[in-house]
């Protein structure tokens, strides 16, 4: 049932008669993005106890070994200051963060991973890597290489056409 109803293609088609090419598309890249992000949520959940944004905010700081300030993070991760202060919280008291504050300057504080977070995170991308490949095992390698490349394009063209910041 949670697919079902995760598939907002077909709900607005159905319910509007809605056959614009470029509604269609919209609402289809929408629909497979949340069934697959719910999808990764149940296994993260399920494998690690872990959420999708403490997973995003430990890929974070995995790229950037020496650690973000706070505010940053917020912006990588588009969660706002209070919730990512919250998620460095619990991720410091898992043991997998630590809040550093470098060049003795206490008005700055940076997250960076602990050797237990980037274990844990590394077990959970090489796990996130192998859930992608299963959900998508029956689309062939040519066809993943061209629809990324031509959801390139749509991702292009609208940020062509954005009014105002992106930001906002």
């Amino acid at each position: 049932m949670e697919a079902a109803s995760a598939d907002l293609e077909l709900i607005v088609h159905d319910a509007h008669g809605n056959n614009k090419p470029e509604t269609r598309l919209w609402l289809r890249m929408l629909s497979t993005t949340k069934l697959i992000t719910n999808e990764i949520r149940r296994r993260l959940r399920a494998e690690f106890g872990a959420t999708l944004p403490q997973f995003d905010l430990l890929a974070q700081l995995y790229r950037e070994r020496e650690g973000l300030r706070l505010g940053e993070l917020s912006k990588r991760t588009m969660v706002t200051n209070g919730n990512v202060t919250g998620l460095v919280e619990r991720l410091e008291a898992d043991g997998y963060v630590e809040r550093v504050t470098p060049h003795a300057d206490r008005r700055v504080t940076v997250a960076r991973l602990t050797p237990s977070g980037i274990e844990f995170f590394t077990g959970m991308a090489a796990a996130h890597e192998r859930w992608l490949k299963d959900i998508m095992a029956d689309v062939e390698p040519d066809m993943v290489a061209s629809l990324w490349s031509e959801i390139g394009a749509v991702k292009a063209s609208a940020s062509n056409h954005l009014s105002g910041s992106a930001d906002e």
